[in-house]
């Protein structure tokens, strides 16, 4: 039994991976705001209506708190982001989009634990009077070149792995050019990770389109450096960051 079911667990990795590939390889279709992905919960009927309920539910997670701060994260996501953290033990964190600062507290008391890391976390505006010594906060628009040029300098004295998450403004011109301006931080192995591409898959989000997702395969086609992490993006079925993994090789 332990061999039948090891066998098929290699198949399923298998197929993963080369739904990974031909994602990367495809060219794309007529226009940006055509769908380049079908994530599992648009697959399958009872992963979609789950999905779709629990949005509705939770009003898209926008109560959810971490120690009482609000933190507005799919908690699968959210989940799946502290396996990786502790996986990669980046040194420095880079998270474009603080809004009201939950996510980069919750980084940043997971560091603590780890007794290592730091955060910088960008946003247009401050949402937010959280202070923790492991996180600078730096307001102004992610693409700026001075704010770039602030992450940078930060960057030059890491010595460990560096890690990114795009979270601001998903647009996807913005997004298209966070993916260039920050990819090149990201260190081999460690993962820049975009957020909320279920903008271009279900229909309540419809009026934020074009979103990330056709600045991910566009991106992908340009930097074949990094590959879709498909695995870690449909780790629980639904997810908020279809394709949104991606793995500098």
């Amino acid at each position: 039994m332990k061999s039948s079911k090891g066998h098929r667990r290699k198949a399923e990795v298998n197929q993963k991976k080369s739904r990974a590939a031909a994602t990367a390889n495809e060219t794309q279709p007529s226009g940006r705001e055509a769908i380049i992905y079908q994530s599992p919960y648009e697959t399958n009927r009872v992963n979609r209506i789950f999905f779709e309920r629990l949005l509705r539910q939770t009003d898209n997670f926008s109560r959810v708190t971490w120690l009482g701060k609000p933190i507005w994260q799919n908690i699968l996501d959210l989940w799946v982001i502290q396996e990786t953290i502790w996986e990669i033990q980046p040194e420095l964190l880079i998270e474009c989009g603080t809004n009201r600062g939950g996510s980069a507290y919750f980084y940043a008391q997971l560091f603590d634990l780890m007794k290592k890391g730091k955060v910088i976390s960008i946003d247009i505006t401050k949402m937010h009077d959280l202070t923790h010594p492991r996180i600078e906060f730096i307001v102004g628009s992610s693409v700026d070149k001075s704010v770039v040029g602030q992450v940078k300098s930060a960057v030059s004295s890491i010595r460990g792995p560096v890690m990114v998450i795009l979270d601001s403004d998903h647009a996807v011109d913005h997004v298209s050019k966070e993916l260039e301006m920050y990819s090149t931080l990201v260190t081999r192995g460690s993962f820049i990770l975009v957020q909320d591409g279920v903008i271009d898959n279900l229909p309540m989000f419809s009026a934020g389109r074009p979103g990330p997702l056709p600045a991910i395969k566009e991106f992908l086609v340009r930097h074949p450096e990094f590959e879709v992490d498909i695995e870690r993006s449909e780790r629980f079925l639904i997810s908020h960051h279809p394709l949104g993994w991606l793995r500098r090789r």
